[in-house]
């Protein structure tokens, strides 16, 4: 049974003690995951949380660009947004696709032959994956899975997920219009793709999510509103699916009045979907051992 490690203490601290409980010590070249925030957004996650962190890892920052119109679709205008939001001022930041991108192979699943990655993924030795928890307005919520599908993404990689395997274009991919299913388990294809590869050339990767700043709409939003609930605290794991599941479990399990907002927006877009679907590839476990530390 998976382990996921738990604090309340939403700090470097708690960040740094939640990590550590892993028993993973992470060498050489560390690309440490994140949301960098479309402009405009609140929530993403903030230097003075995650900078002493990724300093104490040697870690670099690590995006790609989006598909849909806004501030970070190319690489220079991403990297201004990326500095506004405080990210440069404790880690170089690399976004991956910059330079192109890479066809990294899969074929277990029923949408996607394959999963396109910035080509710079290659030069790193081990990643963190470190999600916000949060909602989503088309995945219905972002935590582990979405930031190691779409996240890791290339511009392209991005719009082939959407898409559900149907276009390599950020033009093309909004027309198509996929049932909801199809993409919540492309996005579960696309992450457990991410996985395989980084085991099979022997790379480890670790989970992290910071549950707070919990809004209904996610970091890529511009126009992301006001938290509907309180922080819950940061998990961790070596398996993305039962630290996504341990995050869907305390938002169901908390009194908050706001939860239910954020439920309303999970189950809309069938969000929880994507756990089944991601066991059943061989992804991780839904079943877990919390562990408070």
């Amino acid at each position: 049974m998976a382990k996921v490690y738990f604090t309340k203490e939403i700090t470097p601290e708690g960040l740094m003690r939640v990590y550590k409980a892993l028993g993973v010590e992470l060498s050489g070249k560390v690309g440490v995951k994140v949301s960098t925030g479309e402009k405009g957004a609140k929530g993403y996650l903030k230097a003075d949380l995650i900078g002493p962190f990724v300093k104490e890892l040697g870690g670099t920052i690590v995006e790609c660009n989006t598909a849909y119109p806004g501030e970070r679709n190319k690489a220079s205008d991403h990297m201004k947004v990326a500095e506004e939001h405080g990210f440069t001022s404790f880690a170089e930041v690399d976004i991956m696709d910059a330079e192109g991108e890479i066809e990294i192979p899969f074929d277990r699943g029923k949408h996607l032959k394959y999963d396109l990655v910035g080509s710079h993924f290659d030069d790193y030795d081990a990643f963190v994956n470190l999600a916000h928890g949060k909602g989503h307005a088309m995945g219905g919520f972002g935590a582990n899975l979405k930031n190691q599908s779409i996240g890791f993404a290339s511009r392209d990689g991005k719009a082939y997920i959407h898409s559900c395997g149907k276009t390599k274009s950020p033009r093309l991919c909004w027309m198509s219009k996929p049932e909801q299913i199809d993409f919540i388990e492309s996005m579960a294809e696309a992450a457990t793709a991410v996985a395989d590869y980084l085991r099979e050339k022997g790379r480890p990767i670790v989970y992290i999510t910071v549950m707070n700043a919990l809004s209904v709409d996610c970091d890529c939003d511009s126009k992301q509103g006001e938290p509907v609930m309180g922080d819950l605290g940061i998990v961790a794991s070596l398996d993305p699916v039962a630290n996504d599941q341990a995050f869907i479990d305390m938002i169901w399990a908390s009194d908050d009045p706001g939860a239910a907002e954020l439920k309303e927006r999970i189950d809309s877009r069938l969000g929880r979907e994507i756990l089944p679907y991601a066991e059943k590839l061989g992804l991780g476990s839904r079943e877990y051992e919390l562990v408070e530390v």
